[in-house]
């Protein structure tokens, strides 16, 4: 696997994301860029609720989540906003980090970025899900974000950069340490298939709002059918009935579990 940029169709993804304003690589263009993106692309995990692999090259991605109708979770998101920025000239370095959520050693499972612009540093991230970060935040120790009701903060712990949401560490990682192609697909692979991954065994789906984030548990279906058109209509996720006939008992054991 390699990044392979040049395989976007550039015109296609800003369409998709409903952008039409600045290409230049420039601070404000970035924030708009990942604001519409985390507004348009959902977050979710289904294929591998269903035991479907991830795929994380250009071409998938951009099957998937540009012309497919669907959305996906962090190595899909943020590799194709990767290429996307790449394609409008920003300079970028992609990172794995540790989610935190309370635990401090857990794998280093999770896909983010660090981007430039006007002379400064930013994260960048449109995949996390949960209180994830709509917009871009300084990667400054003690920057702030706020989009909405939601407000993000950047700390240190050692040699750790830590993003937090309110009192919650979302996830910590070493800037300066690299990642290649391939510590993403063994990270990937983890998150889609290892029993101790919890996309494997729950239906994580999400699409933030100005507002609010729309889950796939406040959908109030009992039926195949519901689910889907749920998906379609609430969180812009385009499935078919067969699919959501399988995925059905296991949103019904989340919301009870």
């Amino acid at each position: 696997m390699t990044w392979d940029i040049d395989k976007l169709d550039l015109e296609a993804y800003l369409a998709r994301i409903g952008h039409g304003g600045p290409l230049a690589p420039t601070y404000e263009t970035l924030r708009a860029l990942h604001l519409a993106h985390v507004r348009s692309i959902p977050f979710e995990n289904l294929d591998v609720v269903l035991g479907r692999g991830i795929a994380l090259d250009v071409g998938s991605l951009q099957d998937k989540l540009v012309t497919g109708g669907r959305g996906g979770y962090c190595h899909e998101q943020n590799l194709l906003f990767a290429a996307a920025l790449e394609r409008l000239g920003f300079v970028l370095t992609r990172h794995l980090a540790r989610i935190r959520l309370g635990r401090r050693h857990l794998p280093r499972s999770h896909a983010t970025l660090t981007v430039e612009a006007d002379g400064r540093t930013w994260l960048a991230d449109v995949g996390f899900g949960g209180e994830g970060l709509v917009v871009p935040i300084a990667f400054e120790d003690g920057a702030t974000a706020r989009s909405g009701p939601w407000e993000w903060r950047l700390g240190r712990d050692g040699d750790f950069r830590v993003l937090h949401a309110g009192p919650a560490e979302l996830y910590a990682f070493r800037p300066d340490e690299p990642h290649y192609p391939s510590d993403f697909e063994v990270a990937n692979f983890y998150v889609a298939n290892s029993p101790r991954s919890p996309f494997v065994h729950h239906v994580l789906a999400q699409r933030t709002t100005a507002d609010a984030r729309v889950r796939a548990e406040d959908l109030a279906a009992s039926t195949a059918a519901e689910l889907a058109e749920g998906l379609r209509e609430r969180l812009g996720i385009e499935i078919t009935e067969e699919d959501a006939r399988e995925l059905l008992p296991v949103l019904q054991a989340d919301r009870t579990g």
